[in-house]
């Protein structure tokens, strides 16, 4: 392991060990002075955040993009320290730091039977929407981590995740999508973030105006075990409860191919994530280009 890697070990883990320690006033005032902190430093992830707030609210001014870069800058902390404290958050804390809407989208899908995917854009917390849902819910479910560097990191999210009542599958090595199949067939839960997809498997979509990619993933999904495709969006407001909202399903279509299915599908979920981030553009931690004339003006491609 290099040093770069024991060194961001050490810190995440120093964050876990610490943060969840603190009062949660001095949390959250900690994440704040942190987030104006490498905001004022204007890093290569606020000015990537303020290019991709400039596709969302297209026409605003300079000023604007550094308030709302300001706004979600604080927001992504607010998502760190959340994290950091949430093994050490008692039942009550989270079944009540967390009020979704329509939940019954899920809680009838299940009821009926039928398998449930939940999809999500980097919006606010996901992590304490998942802990809600098998805290309050008691539903446990199934989702997908990337395996990130160092190894000791990636195992440190995977028993993060796990502690919170998760099954952290990693999204490499292939056999992903065939125990997500299984776990949908089985009447089970998968939730799933997915906003980004750069590889070639990646669904091209109309996003705000412009061509992203999305994973295929969710919609291939609910075709091959006819699980219920809901997206969810999640925001902040100013209290300490995460807001959300589970839309309605999205419906495979009756006709086309499994391409042209999937095409359809995807696009339907980039509507609906493209609703809530238009109406909450500061609780979106997309910090990493998106659209495909970002990653490569001349070819449109990564």
């Amino acid at each position: 392991m290099s040093a770069q890697d024991r060194l961001t070990d050490a810190l995440y883990g120093l964050g876990w060990s610490t943060v969840k320690k603190l009062p949660e006033p001095v949390a959250v005032r900690l994440g704040h002075t942190i987030a104006d902190l490498a905001w004022k430093q204007r890093g290569k992830g606020v000015r990537r955040m303020e290019s991709n707030y400039a596709r969302v609210v297209p026409g605003a001014s300079p000023e604007r993009l550094a308030e709302l870069s300001r706004a979600g800058m604080r927001s992504y902390l607010r998502y760190w320290m959340e994290s950091f404290r949430l093994p050490a958050w008692s039942e009550e804390r989270v079944k009540a730091g967390f009020d979704p809407k329509d939940v019954q989208y899920l809680t009838e899908g299940l009821a009926a039977g039928k398998g449930v995917i939940l999809a999500l854009p980097h919006l606010a917390n996901w992590d304490l929407a998942g802990a809600w849902v098998t805290t309050q819910l008691g539903i446990p479910f199934t989702t997908v981590a990337e395996r990130l560097k160092p190894e000791t990191l990636y195992d440190r999210f995977v028993a993060y995740r796990e502690g919170l009542g998760m099954e952290v599958l990693p999204h490499s090595g292939g056999t992903a999508f065939g125990t997500l199949a299984r776990r949908l067939r089985d009447g089970g839960l998968v939730c799933l973030v997915a906003d980004r997809d750069l590889s070639a498997s990646g669904v091209e979509v109309d996003f705000f105006g412009d061509t992203a990619r999305m994973p295929a993933g969710p919609a291939l999904l609910a075709q091959q075990t006819g699980a219920l495709l809901l997206p969810v969006t999640l925001w902040y407001d100013d209290t300490p409860v995460m807001r959300g909202r589970v839309h309605p399903p999205v419906e495979v279509p009756e006709s086309g191919t499994r391409a042209e299915k999937t095409s359809v599908m995807t696009q339907a979920l980039a509507d609906a994530f493209a609703t809530g981030i238009a109406d909450h553009p500061e609780d979106w931690h997309m910090l990493q280009r998106l659209w495909l004339a970002d990653l490569d003006p001349e070819k449109g491609r990564p």
